[in-house]
């Protein structure tokens, strides 16, 4: 039971951070203003050695991870393309950021609650993604 909620935890983990990556990658180039695209190149480095620690934990249980789900994933890039085509402002960037990084937060912590028996590692590295997150989501906040 504990390696097998490890597992499904650090999946969800892999997935997330990749859909934050995507959500940045996404966006990042239409920001106007420097300091904003600072901080989301920031925190997709940030993302980035979260993924290699949710890689490293993944192969020691011999697991290949999770990719974001297509319609999850499809769903978001049409939301954002549709409100940037609206207003390509870096309010309506940040304000997406802002939904992404708190259904993220919402989802990690339904899947720390799901998955009780992981071991502690993989709980540690959930709980640094929610905190990536929320990190983003503060920071990002004045240009709501």
């Amino acid at each position: 039971m504990i390696e097998q909620d490890t597992i499904r935890l650090l999946r969800e983990c892999d997935a997330g951070v990749k859909m934050g990556v995507s959500s940045i990658e996404s966006v990042v180039e239409r920001i106007h203003d420097e300091r904003f695209r600072q901080v989301l190149v920031d925190s997709r480095h940030h993302h980035d050695e979260l993924d290699r620690e949710i890689q490293a934990e993944l192969h020691r249980f011999h697991d290949g991870g999770k990719e974001p789900a297509p319609m999850a994933k499809g769903m978001s890039w049409l939301k954002t393309n549709a409100m940037l085509m609206v207003d390509p402002s870096d309010q309506t960037i940040a304000d997406l950021m802002t939904d992404g990084c708190n259904m993220g937060v919402k989802s990690l912590h339904k899947y720390l609650n799901e998955y009780k028996a992981a071991d502690e590692r993989a709980k540690e590295l959930t709980k640094k993604l929610i905190d990536l997150e929320q990190k983003l989501a503060i920071d990002i906040r004045i240009y709501l």
